[in-house]
């Protein structure tokens, strides 16, 4: 919500601007003016005041700084003056939400303490989850060049940038198996390598020309690289969580 408000503001989204092309713009469509949008943001925000309050009352201090790192990059992804999307620091961004934020603040809530294993068994899904963002930003690279977004993709260039998001999903596998051996995770967890085969089948995709029109049945186009990049996500990262699960269970 915050990027769409944001966004919309600075004059990115736009009618034309692929956000709005793949599903509905809650301020562009109408679905909702910008006070409403102001609105949803502030009790959203608030919901996540009363669980820090709670939190910090039972963990201490550390939990607040989870919170506002988390805070302080959900805002100024887009916002300004820093937009971080705009100077390459988007992927990082999330890439640090989604894993060593998430996970290790999930971690620290949970049993006051956060061992250095953790921090590591925090990247496999925190890759996968990134590797998404670098699919949809390599899906708007053209667009985002010509309004001055140098997100990563447009830093590095299309070929690298595939390449880049590639060998990221490859790295999933090799530190999975990393941290069973180094006894971090249970061997639940190498329920993960179920996923090579879909791997395999995104990687050939990821090499090829993106078709010139959507297969048929295609729901998101003009977007395609993010697809295929949550295509393999959706599994490996679900496999990992049940992995997980398993080595509670067993």
């Amino acid at each position: 919500m915050i990027n769409d408000y944001f966004d919309t503001s600075e004059g990115v989204d736009t009618a034309e601007y692929t956000r709005a092309l793949y599903a509905p713009h809650p301020l562009l469509s109408g679905l909702i003016s910008k006070r409403g949008l102001v609105t949803a943001i502030a009790l959203v925000n608030l919901a996540d005041l009363a669980i820090l309050t709670y939190l910090a009352s039972v963990r201490g201090w550390p939990i607040v700084a989870f919170a506002l790192a988390g805070l302080f990059i959900s805002v100024f992804y887009v916002a300004p003056p820093l937009k971080l999307k705009h100077h390459g620091l988007g992927e990082p961004g999330v890439f640090l939400v989604w894993g060593p934020l998430m996970i290790g603040g999930t971690y620290y809530a949970t049993v006051g303490t956060v061992p250095a294993g953790i921090w590591v068994a925090a990247l496999p899904y925190a890759i996968t989850v990134t590797t998404v963002l670098m699919g949809k930003h390599i899906d708007k690279l053209e667009q985002d060049r010509a309004r001055g977004i140098n997100t990563l993709p447009v830093l590095l260039g299309k070929e690298t940038a595939l390449r880049v998001t590639q060998a990221m999903m490859i790295s999933f596998y090799p530190i999975v198996l990393g941290l069973v051996l180094a006894g971090v995770v249970g061997w639940g967890v190498l329920i993960s390598f179920a996923a090579v085969p879909r791997l395999l089948r995104v990687l050939k995709a990821y090499g090829e020309p993106k078709p010139e029109r959507p297969p048929a049945g295609y729901r998101i186009w003009p977007l395609w690289y993010v697809s295929l990049s949550f295509y393999h996500n959706r599994l490996a990262g679900g496999l990992f969580v049940l992995g997980l699960l398993i080595d509670v269970v067993v």
